[in-house]
């Protein structure tokens, strides 16, 4: 592409593609510049009106001389440039001048003379000249394209240089006081305005064996198709199919297909890519396509030749995804078959003996194009005959095996590894097609035995530099990716023949071993790569598995171990785009594959808390799981031991599974539209299940295989799942719910009969639109349905405002109980501070101590007995003497046994000599052996 220079600068403008340098003269600012006598008497010269009615007639004897002597004047007067002002005269003496050549060939001079300086930079005396004089310079410029119909081998390579010359503009020889050249993008954005490039294409039709004239013409058009405009327009002229067509033409040169390649591409690239793909779908283009890869591939040697042939199978390669294109038809598709097998699969075919390819870049990057046009072509089920025929699948399959050492191979060590493992990956494309080549070939045996060199120790140094490549430099991930991904595809068919033969063959317990080896060898770089290999064993091991309780007992309890280890991954990597979510739906799906069903992994599975986990992915409330998790959980129902784990489960913040299910079914109707109020409570007695679709789809006869828009609202949201997983559970006794959750429940238990209810409604509104009347009795059983499925909805809603109620009830009276004791609390801390009041009273006003005092007597007395019994020992409650102002406590410690005689608690210790005596001093043990009275009874006061 070219920028484009504003028309304001000061100085020349300078193009940015292959122009020579400009002079160093400055140009002066056009509003500063006047005109000058020079410049008005060089441009004034000339009346161009009186050239043009000159050259137009044609009836004097000696007219042509002057007419010749007139335009060479132009040309000396015009030598430095053209003005824009003048362009459209100017042109129009050139149109005249061509038109005269046919008769007059003199006249050839004075068009390429002309021509010559149209080749110069236009030339400006305004700023706005360019905008002004845009239609007449648009004009001229187009002039050029129909000027090719003049039979003119001169003229028209003349027409091609000054086309050339738009884009390699030079300045002009002198400098014209009060002109500035127009910038140099001008002619360019005229002669897409003006549509050359659509003429320029319709003149090589008028070319038959003038090969000169039209290299000229494709470099013309190799210029121009650097324009997105310009290609559009060349398409729109059929430009694609016209120069593909003759490919083959006679070409001594070299140069005429390097051109119209460069100009596929440009066509290719920058217009539209299915038009140009279509024009060149026709048998005549890709015959020439054929024949010109063909002799490039055979007989070119050069680096040039090589170049050169790549692009042109690029070219077909983008043909070939047209399935409309006549590869097959035009022998094209068998040919790039054997090119690409014949270093693999010996072949006496003339087009490859003796043919070998070098290890030089434009050969491997062949190989790699012959590969990847292999599975574009097998895309066209005709084209599998072919395949087989050049035993396609054996050749490939040559490159499933460990690196042979010591072993002189045509290709370097980097470029066998890419090879390799582009090769494998276009086994996956086509081994599914092939099958019984695919087994004949041992192909589960090689890719097996590669599976165990990749797990093995063997050093290998991989370079890991290219597309299929990533990831694995230094390791043998890369190789090891691209073959599983190649037992998947096989896995996949559901083929019962390959599917035995792998399990005959150790894949399960092999596969499971791979997983587990490479759990803790990749590091950050390597995660995406080892989480698509992980994924893919998985996803294998669920095709094996599936329907076949031996291989699940085969894919045993460590099998179930690895389920486990991917189901303990962090939830926070789900949200980091490596490949986790894909992980973890390949971990559900071996789950329901590969564990289902076989009551020994089901129980290992509960036993180690599978269903734990399980509950902790649906609690991560990712919408992208639910219904898979839901579905695996309604399976692992049937198992009578899943209940009592399924209940036992808590959540965070104490949640239950009943009331995670429930959560989940609001959200579900919140989503899907359904009408509940802020309670959750059915507003529509007869349409309690309804969804925001199903109210604005419009019931239609559908015939009886079709299901209807309740029946497929089944299958379409989890609601269901939940149903039959609470189903299961039993509706009753469901922990840890709250008044909310069995509002919903009550719903969810007559989901069944709601349901139902839809299907009958919707068969009475078709038997309404096809105008159908229905006999008494039918008429009586529908009319009963239909009041059933309403007294149900009516009595559920009925439960709901019960259960409503009584919470509202209830938490009345937790509000009163609440209240009750905050008063309690209140009434207490006024008591004391009231008994503190009446403390620091007695403890600073010696009255009320008094007065306090005599209540306390008075109280003593009033609970004394006011008879004594006979031989109780009265103790005295007053310590005399006492000094303090706080009454004594509640507790009075009573002696029943004189002190004389067992001593103080102190009477053994030290410290009862220090102290002061209360009572006499501590007390005295009394000797041994003296009698003693018996203690008498005594009664607390």
């Amino acid at each position: 592409m070219f920028t484009a220079e504003s028309t304001g600068t000061a100085e020349a403008p300078v193009p940015c593609y292959r122009i020579k340098s400009s002079s160093s003269r400055p140009i002066q600012l056009v509003g500063v510049v006047t005109e000058d006598k020079e410049a008005q008497g060089m441009f004034k010269s000339m009346d161009l009106n009186c050239v043009i009615k000159l050259l137009e007639e044609t009836d004097k004897d000696d007219l042509e001389e002057k007419q010749l002597t007139c335009v060479k004047k132009l040309v000396q007067c015009y030598q430095n440039g053209l003005p824009l002002r003048d362009l459209a005269q100017i042109f129009k003496i050139l149109n005249l001048c061509a038109r005269k050549i046919e008769k007059h060939p003199c006249f050839v001079e004075s068009a390429l003379d002309i021509l010559k300086l149209s080749g110069l930079p236009f030339l400006k005396k305004k700023v706005s000249d360019e905008i002004t004089y845009a239609e007449d310079t648009a004009n001229s410029i187009a002039l050029l394209g129909d000027l090719m119909k003049i039979p003119s081998s001169e003229l028209r390579i003349q027409i091609c240089k000054c086309i050339i010359d738009f884009y390699h503009a030079e300045p002009p020889k002198k400098h014209i006081p009060g002109y500035q050249q127009a910038s140099s993008s001008y002619k360019i954005q005229m002669a897409e305005v003006g549509g050359l490039a659509k003429t320029m294409v319709q003149s090589m039709t008028l070319l038959q064996n003038q090969l000169i004239v039209k290299l000229w013409i494709l470099k013309v058009l190799q210029h121009l198709s650097t324009s997105e405009v310009n290609c559009t327009l060349m398409m729109k002229a059929q430009a694609a199919s016209g120069i593909c067509a003759h490919l083959n033409d006679p070409d001594p040169s070299g140069q005429f297909l390097f051109r119209s390649s460069e100009i596929l591409w440009n066509l290719l690239e920058k217009s539209s890519k299915e038009e140009i793909i279509q024009q060149l779908s026709n048998f005549e283009c890709l015959l020439a396509l054929k024949e010109v890869f063909t002799n490039l591939f055979t007989s070119g040697f050069s680096h040039y030749d090589r170049q050169l042939r790549n692009d042109m199978l690029v070219i077909t390669t983008i043909i070939a995804q047209n399935p409309g294109a006549p590869m097959i038809e035009c022998g094209f598709t068998k040919d790039l078959i054997l090119f690409a097998t014949f270093s693999e699969v010996k072949s006496q075919n003339t087009l490859v003996k003796g043919l070998k390819l070098s290890n030089s870049y434009e050969d491997f990057e062949l190989k790699k194009l012959l590969f990847n046009i292999i599975v574009i072509l097998c895309k066209d089920i005709p084209t599998i005959q072919l395949l087989i025929e050049g035993k396609v699948v054996s050749a490939l399959l040559t490159y499933v095996k460990k690196p042979e050492k010591h072993k002189t191979i045509e290709w370097s060590a980097a470029q066998y590894e890419e090879l390799q493992l582009h090769a494998i990956a276009t086994l996956s494309s086509i081994a599914p097609l092939l099958i019984e080549d695919y087994m004949s070939c041992q192909g589960n045996a090689r890719v097996l035995e590669y599976l165990e060199w990749c797990e093995s120790e063997d050093p290998f140094f991989s370079h890991g530099n290219s597309f299929h490549g990533t990831g694995g430099r230094g390791n043998k991930f890369a190789q090891m990716r691209y073959s599983l991904r190649l037992l998947r595809a096989m896995v996949y068919l559901e083929d019962e023949t390959v599917n035995t033969d792998l399990c005959e063959k150790r894949a399960i317990q092999q596969m499971i071993g791979i997983f587990k080896n490479i759990m803790n060898k990749s590091n950050e770089k390597e995660e995406p790569i080892v989480l698509e290999i992980q994924s893919d064993i998985l996803l294998t091991l669920s095709g094996l598995c599936e329907y076949h309780i031996q291989r699940k007992e085969i894919f045993g309890p460590e099998g179930v171990d690895i389920i486990l280890h991917v189901m303990k991954t962090d939830p926070k990597k789900l949200q980091s785009g490596l490949g986790y979510n894909v992980l973890l739906f390949s971990m559900l799906d071996s789950i329901w594959c590969c564990i289902l069903g076989c009551y020994s992994l089901e129980d290992y599975f509960l036993e180690k808390e599978g269903i734990f986990l399980l509950l902790d992915l649906l609690a991560l409330n990712q919408k992208k799981f639910c219904n898979l998790i839901l579905g695996i959980m309604v399976e692992f129902c049937d198992n009578p031991k899943t209940a009592a784990h399924v209940n036992a489960w808590r959540g965070k913040k104490d949640q239950t599974a009943a009331s995670l299910l429930i959560k989940l079914w609001r959200k579900e109707e919140k989503e899907l539209g359904v009408k509940r109020d802020k309670n959750g409570k059915i507003i529509d007695t007869k349409k309690p299940l309804f969804t925001s679709f199903q109210e604005e789809q419009r019931i239609m006869p559908l015939p009886a295989n079709c299901p209807s828009v309740a029946v497929m609202d089944v299958a379409e949201n989890i609601r269901a799942k939940i149903y039959s997983v609470l189903g299961k559970l039993d509706f009753e006794n469901l922990p840890g719910l709250s008044t909310e959750d069995f509002v919903t429940l009550c719903i969810i238990h007559r989901y069944l009969d709601f349901k139902i209810g839809e299907i009958w409604s919707e068969i009475l509104e078709e038997i309404k639109l096809e105008k159908l009347r229905p006999v008494t009795t039918d008429k009586k059983v529908l009319e009963a349905i239909t009041a059933a499925s309403e007294n149900i909805g009516k009595m559920v809603a009925s439960l709901q405002s019960e259960m409503i109620e009584s919470q509202a009830r209830q938490d009345v009276l937790n509000e009163q109980k609440i209240y009750a004791k905050i008063q309690a609390t209140n009434k207490q801390r006024e008591l004391v501070n009231k008994s503190w009041e009446n403390f620091v009273a007695r403890t600073s006003n010696a009255k009320t101590l008094k007065r306090a005092k005599r209540l306390q007597e008075k109280a003593i007395e009033s609970s004394r007995y006011t008879k004594r019994p006979q031989n109780a020992i009265f103790h005295q409650t007053d310590i005399k003497g006492l000094n303090t102002t706080v009454p004594p406590g509640r507790v009075v410690t009573v002696e029943s046994t004189p002190a004389q005689l067992i001593g103080g608690p102190l009477a053994d210790t030290d410290i009862a000599l220090k102290k002061l005596p209360i009572r006499g001093g501590a007390l005295q043990k009394v000797k041994t052996g003296k009698p003693v009275d018996e203690p008498k009874k005594s009664i607390p006061t």
